[in-house]
């Protein structure tokens, strides 16, 4: 009978030293430092470690003896899977993504969308093994975040909260930038001017947006941008609490279309659709498809961000570097462990981009 045979013992970074008869910390720099290494001994260690299917220091271990997880933290405001089905939120991890490569830096992506408990919020963020946290637009309020300023690892945010201590931001002035837009409709005659919004605040409502209670909304970027629009109607004589603003919870095309048909039947002499998002544009177009309208001589429509979808439909936007956003997020994070002279406000810029969706009434039209 023969004999069975013996597991064959797991080669560790010590037996491969005691083989090749020499230090653990010259098998480790082999893999972590092959700097130091002539070209020869390394090419023995990685020899002998594949032989013994050695595949090189624990990571978890290393880790924890040099107190640095390679990888960045980036707290999302919504679920995982919207990372990659919002264009915007797309470009700007890709951005970011590219800050983290050339640093050698992993990226952990962390949703921070609604649904949890504080409890469960704060065991996602302290379980998750990151050197600093980029926080992608976050309410001052939110208990992700609550629980990310309680790690005490450095911090930037794109976007908002603003003004976190030792937190620099990098943003672009949404108030102005929509101001300029909404300015550019009123030149073009447009004084009956509708909004769609994406959310304001963290619970859920899809309707009619109360602009008194504006100030408390959670989600700074959409309020500022209704509020450029009253800055431009302001401006113009007109009476900024006229302005009407739908909001949608979620944040898809079909959300615009149902929106659009939504403000439209509430105030059918509506002549210019304003939307915070390039999305929500997307989908009120469909719906003016839909109801044979032409636009923009029945009704213009514009949105904000300037996504390739959004310029291939000839939708006049507000173009912001969402990429620019997120490499800049990235490396102010990884340039330093401290913020000391780093200012606390980076603006970058943006561009008004005319396309075909917005022009003069040729004739007002009147829902069903």
């Amino acid at each position: 009978m023969s004999r069975s045979r013996q597991p064959r013992r797991q080669a560790t970074l010590a037996s491969i030293a005691a083989e090749l008869k020499i230090s653990r910390t010259t098998v480790s720099n082999a893999y972590n430092r092959p700097d130091q290494l002539s070209a020869e001994l390394r090419e023995r260690v990685l020899e002998v470690a594949k032989r013994r299917g050695y595949a090189g220091p624990d990571p978890m271990a290393r880790s924890l003896r040099t107190r640095k997880a390679g990888a960045v933290g980036v707290l999302l405001t919504e679920a995982l899977s919207y990372s990659f089905r919002d264009p915007a939120a797309m470009s700007f991890l890709s951005g970011l993504s590219e800050a983290c490569e050339a640093a050698g830096q992993g990226l952990l992506l962390i949703p921070a969308g609604p649904g949890r408990t504080d409890d469960e919020a704060a065991q996602v963020v302290h379980r998750s093994s990151v050197d600093g946290f980029v926080v992608y637009s976050v309410p001052a309020e939110d208990p992700y975040l609550a629980a990310v300023l309680e790690r005490h690892l450095p911090i930037v945010a794109c976007d908002q909260p603003r003004g976190l201590e030792n937190t620099p931001v990098v943003g672009i002035d949404d108030r102005r930038a929509m101001r300029d837009l909404a300015a550019h409709l009123i030149e073009l005659g447009h004084r009956q001017i509708g909004m769609l919004s994406m959310r304001l605040g963290r619970e859920r409502h899809d309707g009619v947006v109360d602009l008194s209670t504006l100030e408390s909304g959670a989600f700074h970027v959409q309020g500022e941008r209704i509020r450029g629009v009253q800055d431009a109607m302001s401006a113009a004589g007109l009476a900024p609490e006229s302005l009407t603003v739908v909001e949608r919870y979620t944040h898809t095309a079909e959300d615009g279309l149902s929106a659009a048909a939504q403000i439209m039947r509430m105030n059918p002499r509506i002549t210019a659709l304003v939307c915070t998002t390039d999305v929500l544009a997307l989908g009120a177009l469909a719906w003016a498809n839909q109801m044979g309208l032409d636009v923009p001589g029945h009704l213009s429509i514009t949105g904000f961000d300037g996504i390739d979808e959004a310029i291939r439909e000839g939708l006049t936007t507000v173009r912001q570097p969402q990429k620019d956003k997120g490499r800049r997020a990235g490396e102010l994070l990884l340039a330093a462990p401290s913020h000391s002279g780093v200012p606390a406000l980076e603006t970058l810029g943006t561009q008004l981009w005319f396309g075909a969706t917005s022009g003069r009434v040729e004739s007002e039209w009147y829902a069903e």
